[in-house]
């Protein structure tokens, strides 16, 4: 999805270094957990957690990371699935829990028929991360006072409204930034459009459990 100098850059922003522990939510195809392996080698661990609201589509997300978890130099890879509430119960503490364009569907009817919230969630996040440890959002950007509003049909939301919502859970916030943003598209197309799939404005925050 991004050239390498992206990729190099978002690695250390999110702070995954050899050693560290990784939850990453929601893999879909699993480039991600791939590169969390790769970077945290033998002593650290990469949990592809698959949200058990998702774990029935068609294309078996959890199948898949479980397949990707049997890849030869995968041993540091544990394919997990829960109830996105119950992560906790599911993984270990962790050194960064990464949500990569995700969290705008904490909004959706979807992610809500099981009883998750972003509040619930956002606390099970602060209950999993070690003190100091990095809670990553990267996310498609709605426009200024869109809030949440534009979740469910553009699949956007407000930068604003992720940072008020992870501090309520008690996470200061200890980095932003703008390597993914693209300020000249228009924020009310929806972001599977081909006009704009892959280039949509994107913020990116580096949240910390204190």
């Amino acid at each position: 999805m991004y050239e390498q100098s992206k990729l190099s850059e978002l690695i250390q922003f999110a702070r995954v270094v050899a050693g560290s522990t990784v939850i990453d939510v929601y893999p879909g195809d699993g480039d991600w957990t791939r590169l969390f392996s790769d970077i945290v080698g033998p002593g650290g661990r990469v949990y592809s957690f698959v949200p058990a609201e998702v774990a029935n589509f068609k294309n078996d997300p959890l199948g898949r990371m479980r397949t990707l978890a049997k890849e030869p130099g995968r041993e540091n890879v544990e394919a997990v699935s829960a109830d996105l509430v119950a992560m906790p119960k599911a993984t270990q503490p962790a050194d960064v829990l990464w949500l990569h364009l995700f969290y705008h569907d904490l909004h959706t009817e979807l992610m809500q028929a099981r009883g998750a919230t972003t509040a619930h969630f956002n606390r099970a996040v602060y209950e999993r991360l070690k003190p100091g440890g990095s809670y990553v959002i990267v996310d498609h950007a709605a426009a200024v006072g869109a809030g949440t509003s534009g979740a469910q049909s553009l699949h956007r939301i407000e930068s604003a409204s992720v940072r008020e919502e992870v501090e309520a859970a008690g996470f200061v916030l200890d980095a932003e930034s703008a390597m993914l943003a693209n300020n000249g598209e228009l924020h009310s197309i929806k972001v599977f459009d081909p006009s704009i799939k892959g280039e949509t404005d994107r913020f990116a925050y580096r949240f910390v459990k204190p």
